[in-house]
Parts: structure tokens; sequence; C-alpha cells
């Protein structure tokens, strides 16, 4: 079976490349191993995600955004650190950033349904649900998937969307950089008595961290407390009562008596950051490409950068009549890629891991970096740039794409 890219993965970002290069005349086919009525309708897996202004341009032009409920949409209008028994940390205000608001907080599976939704009303896209990818291969003539039906399919480019932790990417010989961060992610939504007021929390107590991210309700937040594996057991073997009371005081009663109003979920804490992006005749995307620590909320957001970048790049070689295999093409994403994500994931880990380490000098330096960054305009709005994002383009990017193509190969 023939085609032009074989897609390996329709989550969101999969889903959204393939929206992305829709109408260009070229034939994509997705491989994924869940069952339409899954993608279809999408579980509450818990989650809810962070998207920069640049996110939510992207998802415009993808045509996803109108396809989400205002119910499932929240509002970020300024982000707060905390650390320890501080009362008021470090405050990331939109007022500093120019826009009315830092960004927006959707919940996973609202985007999932959207993606699914917007790649229906395509004709150039195929979908091969339920079927599991068996090999992948590539050489001068083309590359290829082999699923595990026996069917072998064909084409001139294989994008592999298919997890931080991709089988194809290890196939074709990509070793990737994983660090484990020894620590559980519990995401659950809470309602409380007082209100968020639109203003995202993430407050490194000692011995745990708490991130508070507001809802559409004013009063209801998804709630993600990273702890060890046995605290987080503990907690999911309470009962209802026990479990709200404990992440009340968990919370030290700054939002009043908490209420769990939906599914908790737990999920290891591991980093991924590949040493490539692409080999020959193949790229990674989304978490594939960069698998970040939430810490930052950055993971969807990296995935839709990775999104666009290739996507653009395989549009105009096509427009062109040039091979959108080109090894050129792909090491000019991986680069451009790569300048965008990997100061931000080096930062995270360096974040993480101090702000999880409860030693006193670690304590120390934990509280002088969030006095020293009140005290820095420059500091924040940087920070802050980020998110909004009021351009296309990336601080210093045309020193960091210099440093991409001299780094040790």
């Amino acid at each position: 079976m023939q085609y032009d890219i074989l897609l390996i993965g329709a989550g969101p970002a999969g889903l959204s490349f393939a929206r992305a290069l829709s109408g260009s005349g070229l034939r994509i086919a997705i491989v994924e191993q869940q069952a339409e009525a899954a993608l279809a309708d999408p579980a509450d897996d818990g989650r809810e995600i962070a998207l920069t202004h640049r996110s939510h341009r992207l998802m415009q032009e993808y045509d996803l955004w109108p396809r989400i409920a205002a119910r499932d949409i929240g509002t970020l209008r300024d982000a707060q650190v905390v650390d320890g028994d501080d009362a008021d940390g470090l405050l990331f205000s939109h007022a500093e950033s120019g826009q009315s608001q830092l960004g927006w907080l959707v919940s996973n599976h609202a985007i999932r349904r959207a993606a699914w939704q917007a790649v229906q009303e395509v004709d150039d896209v195929t979908m091969l649900a339920g079927v599991k990818v068996a090999g992948v291969e590539t050489d001068a003539q083309s590359a290829r998937i082999r699923l595990d039906d026996g069917r072998v399919l064909e084409g001139a480019l294989i994008v592999a969307a298919d997890s931080r932790f991709s089988e194809s990417r290890r196939a074709l010989g990509i070793r990737a950089d994983l660090h484990d961060f020894g620590r559980t992610m519990l995401v659950v939504r809470m309602r409380h008595e007082r209100a968020h007021e639109s203003v995202a929390w993430e407050w490194f107590r000692y011995g745990q961290t708490l991130a508070l991210l507001p809802l559409h309700d004013p009063h209801t937040s998804s709630v993600v407390l990273t702890a060890t594996r046995p605290e987080i057991d503990a907690l999911l073997a309470m009962d209802e009562a026990d479990f709200d009371i404990a992440m009340t005081r968990r919370f030290d009663n700054r939002l009043g008596a908490m209420q769990r109003v939906g599914p908790a979920v737990a999920y290891p804490l591991v980093g991924v950051y590949p040493e490539r992006f692409h080999a020959h005749r193949y790229a990674v995307i989304g978490d594939a490409a960069v698998g970040m620590h939430p810490v930052t909320a950055h993971g969807f957001n990296f995935g839709l950068l990775s999104v666009d970048a290739l996507a653009r790049r395989i549009r105009a070689a096509s427009a062109q009549g040039e091979p959108i295999h080109a090894d050129a093409l792909l090491a000019d994403y991986d680069i451009e890629h790569r300048a965008a994500t990997r100061p931000l994931y080096l930062a995270t880990k360096l974040v993480a891991t101090l702000y999880t380490d409860d030693r006193a000098p670690a304590r120390m330096a934990r509280k002088l970096a969030l006095r020293a960054g009140r005290w820095a305009p420059p500091f924040r709005r940087l920070v802050m740039h980020g998110l909004t994002q009021p351009g296309d383009g990336m601080p210093l990017g045309h020193a960091r794409k210099l440093m991409m193509r001299l780094r040790p190969r």
C-alpha cells in the first residue's frame, strides 16, 4: 500500500500533524493501535494541558480550537511559584506580559476529541486503527512499516508520534537520554471553597510538589501532586472522604475544604530527549521528540512546535516539487526544534532536581533563586515570553540555532 507519509500514532500531536498537511496534495496514512471508538470518544485521563498563545494560534489554524467546548477551557491569567512555607513566592503576572492572560488550560481528552474530529473532515488522510506496528525500515528507495496483521505500508517518509518511549525511534537506532525523576505524579480535579482567580500554582513543598491549574469553574482546579510511589498508592487506596481530607491538608487549607470531582490517575515522571529527531526518511514529533517533565507545562506546546516546524518544511518542499524526505530538510527541522526545546528541557531538569532536594544547601538555593526572580523583571518577562509568544520566533533564535548546528555529533 503506497502513501507519501506514514504517520505512527493518532494522539493529539499525530492528528495535528495530519491536519497541518491536509490539502497539500500528499497522501497520509496514520497507524494507531487504539480502536477508532477510543479515538472518537477518548477517556478522561484527568490531565489538563497548559497552552501558550502560539499553541492557541496553531490549534485555530488546524481547526481544533473551535471544536472545544467552553466548559473544557480554563483561563491561565497569572502563575505563582512558591517554595516551602513561603506565603507569597514569585508571581508571573499577565500585566508584565502585555497580554490579557498568560495562556489557557484545556482538558487533554477534549484536545484529543477535537483533533480526531478535525481529521475526519479531510479526505487525504487514511486511518488504520486497531493495528500495531511490527517493524519499520528505510532505504534509498522508500520507507516501510510492517503491521502485525501482515500488511506492509510503503511511503516516502515515516513520521513517528508514538510516545516518549517510541519503539520506532529505537528500532531505527536513535538513542535517547531518559531521566527518571524517581517520583510519581497524581492528577485529579478538585472542587474547593475559595476561588482560584485564574491563577496557577507551582508549590515546592518539602517532600512533595503541588500544582494547581485553574479550570473554567472558578471553584474547580486540576491538582497535580508529585511524591513517591508509596505515598501516591496510599492516597489512591483511600475512600473518597479520606482522600478529600488528605488533599485539603496537603494544601494547608489554603483553598478551604477540597472535594474530588474527577478521576485520580497516577503517572511516572520520566523525561526523554533523543540525540536526534530524524534518521534517513524518518522524523519524530510530539513526545517522541521531547518528553518533558510537567513542571513547566510545555509538553504539548513543544509537540505543536514540532508539528509546525516539520509540516511547514514538507509543505514547502512538496509545493516546489522537491523530495519531502530529503536529509537536508529533516536536518533543518532537527536544528530548529532542538534550538526551541533543548534549553528549556535542560533548565526543567535542573529546576525539578533542585526543587525536590530537601537538603539544607538546596533549600537555601531554592529561596535565593525565587528571591532573585522577584527582583529581576527581565527574567520574569523572558519566562512569560515563552508562554505568550507574541511572535512566532524564539528569544535569541539565531544564536540558539547556530549552537545546535555546531554541537558535537
